[in-house]
């Protein structure tokens, strides 16, 4: 096998985007005339995993668990900030620029990574701000990950969203294939990344796997842009200042996730046998609802609580574009996914957790009707 294995290598001719590895004694040849693959299991057990943008709202708490299962050392954790204290004491770390193929390309190779998890984005409110930096996070970096990955053959995660429909797509419910043409860059470069994703997967068989997320709620304070993210600031507002001033209008229905049921269905997705899965993007959610829904559920806490609805033309306009409930139920079918928590639950979650960072005693209990 080593023998073939060096033939193989020094006799291939190469093409763009062609996944040989020899890190990985993996070598695959695909032009429209050929497909010819030779591949050597690592008799390394676990996986070893890299995470991109790994400092926001989902990396951590996604590479907490994965180090649970696979070892502290298996997972690296990447970003472009400074981590704190804690962030390196929980394991592994690196600086990583995106738009650095090289240093991407060492990091794979220094680390002996199985996956590559891509969570390094520009959001959708923060994009339109800054709609160059944008494409360049967003797209040219997206290029530089699909490289990366099909050339050392990895196991390749890069999530999308609801911000990837647009005004003409089916918004009660919205179903995995339809109409797309969303209006933000943030959107387009998730389509961008859903078809180049598939396109590999289809020219090079690059084991591409994307979900399109809701809006994810959790109790972190460190908010990336998102338009979904007034859920979480309400819950703050609510109990530091009794009052919270909303960008969008009341009846504006958004699907959202609490984060643990994100972490649990990602990792559930990613540990997928590859011949299970019927497509290689999937919509997921647990709930849909509305800033006055998630107002009334508050006040089951906290009944003098006031929110003001004082319409931000550029939130309201992108959470208009997106779907009102996400239909998921090929993810429910094909490999398992679920939730745990409905606005009730994400309701007593958030009230506690909050409470606890804040160091409130227990004053704000539940309203029973």
């Amino acid at each position: 096998m080593k023998n073939l294995a060096k033939l193989l290598w020094e006799a291939l001719p190469r093409y763009p985007g062609q996944a040989v590895s020899r890190n990985n004694i993996k070598f695959q040849h695909k032009s429209p005339s050929m497909t010819f693959q030779v591949r050597h299991q690592s008799a390394v057990t676990g996986k070893r995993i890299i995470i991109t943008g790994g400092l926001g709202q989902i990396g951590q708490r996604l590479a907490a668990h994965l180090r649970a299962k696979y070892g502290q050392e298996s997972v690296l954790l990447t970003d472009v900030k400074k981590p704190t204290k804690e962030v390196l004491k929980d394991g592994p770390y690196e600086y990583a620029d995106i738009l650095d193929y090289n240093q991407l390309k060492r990091l794979v190779v220094n680390h002996g990574a199985d996956w590559l998890i891509h969570f390094s984005a520009l959001l959708s409110a923060v994009g339109e701000q800054n709609v160059p930096l944008a494409v360049k996070v967003n797209i040219n970096g997206l290029h530089n990950i699909l490289n990366i990955a099909n050339d050392f053959g990895l196991r390749l995660f890069v999530p999308s969203t609801i911000g990837a429909f647009g005004v003409d797509s089916p918004k009660n419910p919205t179903p995995d294939f339809c109409i797309q043409r969303p209006k933000t860059i943030y959107g387009v470069a998730k389509v961008h990344a859903e078809l180049m994703g598939e396109y590999y997967k289809e020219r090079f068989g690059l084991d591409f796997r994307s979900l399109r997320y809701p809006g994810i709620i959790s109790a972190d304070l460190q908010l990336g842009g998102g338009t979904t993210d007034y859920a979480v600031m309400m819950f703050y507002h609510a109990l530091t200042s009794g009052h919270f001033t909303c960008g969008l209008r009341p009846d504006t229905r958004m699907p959202m996730m609490h984060i643990d049921d994100c972490i649990t269905s990602t990792l559930k997705f990613m540990e997928t046998p590859e011949e299970k899965l019927k497509q290689r993007v999937y919509n997921i959610s647990a709930m849909s609802f509305t800033p006055q829904e998630i107002s009334d559920e508050i006040k089951k806490y906290i009944p003098e609580f006031q929110v003001t609805y004082k319409g931000n033309p550029l939130l309201q306009g992108i959470a208009d574009s997106w779907p009102d409930v996400f239909e998921d139920v090929n993810a429910r079918r094909d490999w398992g996914h679920y939730h745990h928590y409905d606005i009730t639950r994400l309701a007593e979650f958030m009230m506690d957790n909050f409470k606890q960072q804040l160091d409130l005693d227990s004053s704000h209990q539940r309203v029973l009707s």
